[in-house]
């Protein structure tokens, strides 16, 4: 039976406390889903407390929204909350071999490429800070990418060798760690093994790009869904040609997205769709605490 689209709201709760007061904070905020082709928003708004003095808001260079907000009373606690509500449509269905071969794809020097949203493709083919050309993450992705194979066909086999060769271990990166200290321990997060697939893909000259967002997680048969237990997750999209456009896939869990991933904000690597950045004035020590409920509302036929 065919996936059907399936219509969500997204909770997600970010809590600060400081041992210190905090005089003055400045902050940005990628929290709200845009519409894009797969995933249509159909509200999304943000409350802050204490109350921001200033408030704006604007659309960045990659269609991600963005919610700046300044404060500057004293407070020990910041919360921030991101109530949205979206549908999120499945994927194409594409045979792995099908698609047309991956060499066919790799960007040439002068290429203007434009994906179905009208924005530029051929620059996911260039470095980013978090996702940098070399020619050991080329020889990786060279074992999936034999000549003439298919380009979905070989980004999931790599997608999966991923998955497969690299430990998911919390304790082995931070949100700072570079790309090349995580692909050498063969660990990290899925931040991590994301900007491992982008550097791979890149290497080879294929456009790839980092996607933050959701993941609906499944209680196991029997138990109800936790409230907030859901999970801030990341992933990779590769452009797949001009009637295939942008495929996303999940190297923390091997596979294709599939409705359970819920879109947020895309950009180069995980630096351009950070969801909470900012500065602050005082503060001491600080305390962080984020959840993130996502609840099917219902399945649209």
């Amino acid at each position: 039976m065919p996936e059907s689209s399936i219509r969500y709201r997204i909770i997600h709760r970010t809590h600060y406390r400081y041992s210190d007061s905090v005089a003055v904070c400045q902050n940005q905020l990628r929290m709200q889903p845009s519409t894009r082709p797969g995933v249509t928003c159909h509200r999304s708004e943000i409350a802050v407390l204490p109350e921001p003095m200033t408030v704006t808001e604007h659309t960045d260079y990659f269609g991600n929204c963005v919610y700046s907000f300044a404060i500057e009373t004293l407070h020990k606690e910041l919360t921030a909350v991101a109530t949205s509500e979206v549908t999120v449509d499945p994927p194409s269905v594409v045979g792995e071999s099908g698609a047309i071969p991956w060499n066919t794809i790799v960007g040439q020097p002068g290429d203007i490429r434009q994906s179905r949203s009208g924005r530029y493709v051929d620059e996911f083919c260039f470095d980013s800070p978090r996702g940098q050309k070399e020619s050991k993450y080329a020889d990786y992705a060279r074992v999936s990418f034999t000549d003439g194979r298919g380009i979905v066909e070989a980004t999931l086999d790599l997608t999966k060798r991923i998955h497969h060769d690299f430990r998911y271990d919390t304790c082995a990166t931070e949100v700072n760690t570079p790309t090349a200290d995580a692909f050498a321990l063969r660990a990290g997060v899925c931040q991590d093994f994301a900007h491992i697939q982008i550097a791979c893909l890149r290497s080879i000259g294929l456009p790839a790009r980092y996607v933050s967002g959701y993941l609906r997680t499944i209680p196991p048969p029997g138990e109800e869904r936790k409230i907030g237990a859901d999970e801030s997750h990341a992933w990779i999209s590769v452009y797949c040609g001009p009637e295939l456009d942008w495929i996303d896939f999940d190297p923390t869990n091997a596979c294709q997205c599939t409705t359970d991933h819920i879109p947020i904000c895309i950009g180069r690597d995980y630096g351009d769709v950070s969801p909470m950045r900012g500065v602050i004035l005082g503060g001491g020590q600080t305390w962080l605490k984020v959840s993130v409920d996502v609840e099917p509302i219902q399945p649209l036929v």
